[in-house]
């Protein structure tokens, strides 16, 4: 039984998808805190549970039977330790797991990043939990800086990363990867980083304009005036402190990848970022 966690969120729900090409129906359960969402996949034969990280109960559930567990991390900045405790502590419980696969973050033991440190100790729960675990070490997705294109499109990008380099990947192909270790294509004990080749935030704002045929700038700014305009924007203060320190990580090397882990697992190299921002804009460009 294969298990996907998250798979009311977008990767999540990528991974499920790209499993069921793999495996049949009757092998997949997929789990979310909002089970009720999953309806098209139990009407396909999917297993479906609730799986709340702050309901043990609800894990214990999600997770009786599981061989192969998708470990989709949560998205709660500071609240994930305890969270993925309660996980770990379910997935330990289960004694049938034979592998977890876990989404943590680019070189989780070693970066200052806000995000590294409760991927780090999440690392740490599952080894000392006896967990056989594969550690996929996802970079940034293309996407998340696609999110706001009508503004980017009339006002620029701004950012706080220099000439640091994204080494990011679609969605797309972090879940096909997950699925992949999950399935035969990594073993207990590897740590995989995973991205593709990437760019700076100069070059991407150069892709959306040649894509929208219309000139879009980058402009750079300090940390704390990245985080400014942020909170400005509307986000949170907590939210736009983590996405200025993201970009001061790419300006440290911190969101760069050393080898071509991703391209291994899917067998292939992941899809350009520059044909994933094209896609984007030109879906942009017809939305009312």
């Amino acid at each position: 039984m294969y298990v996907i966690t998250g798979a009311t969120g977008a990767l999540g729900r990528l991974a499920v998808e790209s499993l069921l090409t793999r495996v049949p129906a009757t092998q997949v359960r997929a789990t979310g805190r909002r089970a009720e969402a999953l309806g098209d996949l139990a009407a396909r034969g999917v297993d479906v549970r609730r799986a709340d990280y702050t309901d043990p109960a609800s894990l214990a559930a999600a997770f009786a039977g599981a061989t192969r567990v998708l470990f989709v991390s949560g998205s709660e900045n500071g609240a994930r330790l305890p969270q993925h405790r309660n996980v770990v502590e379910a997935l330990a419980a289960a004694d049938t797991v034979e592998l977890v696969a876990y989404t943590s973050i680019l070189h989780a033991q070693t970066s200052d990043l806000v995000l590294a440190p409760e991927h780090a100790a999440t690392e740490r729960l599952l080894a000392d939990a006896g967990l056989p675990t594969v550690r996929l070490r996802n970079g940034w997705y293309v996407e998340n800086f696609l999110g706001a294109l009508p503004t980017t499109l009339e006002h620029g990008m701004v950012g706080a990363s220099g000439e640091g380099r994204f080494d990011a990947a679609s969605r797309a192909d972090f879940a096909e990867a997950a699925v992949v270790a999950l399935t035969g294509g990594a073993s207990a004990g590897d740590v995989l980083e995973l991205g593709a080749p990437g760019f700076t935030r100069g070059e991407l704002a150069a892709e959306i304009g040649r894509a929208a045929g219309r000139p879009v700038t980058y402009t750079d700014l300090p940390v704390a005036d990245y985080t400014a305009v942020l909170v400005g924007a509307g986000l949170p203060a907590g939210v736009a402190e983590m996405l200025a320190d993201s970009d001061r990580g790419a300006a440290a090397g911190l969101l760069t990848v050393p080898g071509d882990d991703l391209a291994r697992l899917l067998g292939r190299p992941a899809q350009p970022w520059a044909q994933v921002v094209e896609q984007a804009v030109r879906a942009a460009l017809v939305t009312p």
